[in-house]
């Protein structure tokens, strides 16, 4: 069944970070070692990656290198930090959407249960999706090296091994045994970084097409609600639609509080990422294989971007096509009270349910807006050089 596979998905994606729930379903509030380790092994990358920019300050396109690796793990950092934080609602979101869903299947027959169901089947093929893309683009940081090392011990060539992430360590990681101990705390920090930003990233989107679903679902009942019914049946059937969009808007309430600060930090990081790598595009331009690099490092920082952005548009729009299905409704047979209650919903429809931090809105045309920021910064490097 599709909701199955979204839901072991969702929380596969958090077991994958070393959470889990109690025997009787609670989630323990207190963080154990290996969380508070896992935060603590991630940040420890900081201090080699900034130490490998400022030793570069003098040479620009080395400099820009270890900068954007710099600001990945940064931001990965915010992602772990606030899913430490909220941990409980993250499981609270996934037990709501469950029974939500169970209450649906009891509730309709047919056709009733196809939004929802084929929402957590898209949910769980990009969620997937995602998470190997972010398993590639650590891989091939990782195999590069290694690669490197064999081609040239094949042709007899002399090669200074490098490790796969640009940054300098407190010993020497050019001889044995330090390049086989940097490349093993890479391989780690590589390993936590990857897993805990593919999994806060998939989680995001399966509850945003989630939460789209259920918008749509309530469309439709509204739409099918028959007014004329007498008045008893008339508001049990109201009411139930009433709870409903509340359970609805609290959800994406507590969806967009638990993902506030990696939304800014997602926008204003990867505003400075684009930057950079764009810088290092031009200036590369007659490398084809640099090119290819930072072409698939630009797209996998927009791919994360795009992934919030979408999220945040498809929940705005659907939730303000919950008043557009009022509207289409016979919602004249209704009483003078069931239209009051109508006017409340379709009140709370019409206000912007927005996934945002700050000044940044989490939305197709911010994204867009970043994406022509990036064409004209590669314009106006070109016409400096």
């Amino acid at each position: 069944m599709a909701h199955t596979r979204i839901f072991k998905l969702q929380e596969y994606c958090l077991r994958a970070m070393g959470h889990s729930q109690e025997p009787d379903g609670s989630v323990g509030g207190a963080l154990s070692l290996k969380h508070v380790a896992s935060l603590l092994f991630a940040a420890s990358a900081q201090y080699p990656l900034i130490h490998n920019v400022v030793y570069h300050r003098n040479d620009m396109e080395l400099a820009t290198a270890g900068l954007s690796v710099l600001l990945t793990n940064l931001l990965t950092l915010f992602k772990i930090a606030t899913f430490l934080v909220y941990k409980q609602d993250f499981w609270r979101m996934i037990r709501s959407f469950r029974r939500m869903h169970q209450q649906s299947s009891e509730r309709n027959t047919g056709d009733g249960r196809g939004y929802v169901a084929e929402a957590n089947k898209v949910a769980s093929l990009l969620g997937r999706a995602y998470c190997f893309s972010c398993a590639a683009t650590g891989l091939y940081f990782m195999v590069s090296p290694i690669l490197k090392i064999i081609a040239n011990s094949w042709l007899g060539t002399t090669y200074v091994r490098e490790l796969p992430m640009p940054l300098r360590l407190p010993f020497n990681y050019v001889d044995s045994p330090g390049y086989e101990i940097g490349f093993v705390y890479i391989l780690l920090v590589t390993i936590v970084v990857v897993t805990y930003a593919s999994a806060v990233d998939g989680l995001f989107i399966s509850f945003a097409i989630n939460l789209r679903a259920h918008f749509q679902t309530l469309q439709r009942d509204i739409k099918d609600t028959d007014f004329a019914l007498p008045e008893q049946e008339m508001q049990e059937a109201l009411t139930d639609v009433v709870d409903y969009h509340v359970r609805l808007l609290a959800l994406s309430k507590r969806l967009r509080v638990m993902y506030m600060p990696i939304v800014f930090g997602q926008f204003f990081i990867t505003s400075l990422q684009v930057g950079v790598i764009i810088y290092q595009l031009v200036t590369n331009m007659d490398s084809v294989m640099a090119l290819l690099v930072y072409l698939s490092f630009l797209g996998s920082i927009m791919l994360q971007l795009f992934i919030y952005c979408y999220g945040g548009e498809i929940i705005k729009v659907e939730s303000h096509r919950v008043d557009v299905a009022v509207q289409l409704s016979n919602w004249y047979q209704a009483g003078p009270k069931q239209r009051r209650s109508l006017a409340f919903i379709i009140q709370r429809a019409q206000r912007d349910l927005l996934i945002k931090a700050g000044f940044y809105e989490a939305s197709l045309g911010n994204f867009l807006a970043i994406c022509r920021a990036a064409l004209s910064f590669i314009t106006l490097i070109k016409s400096i050089e």
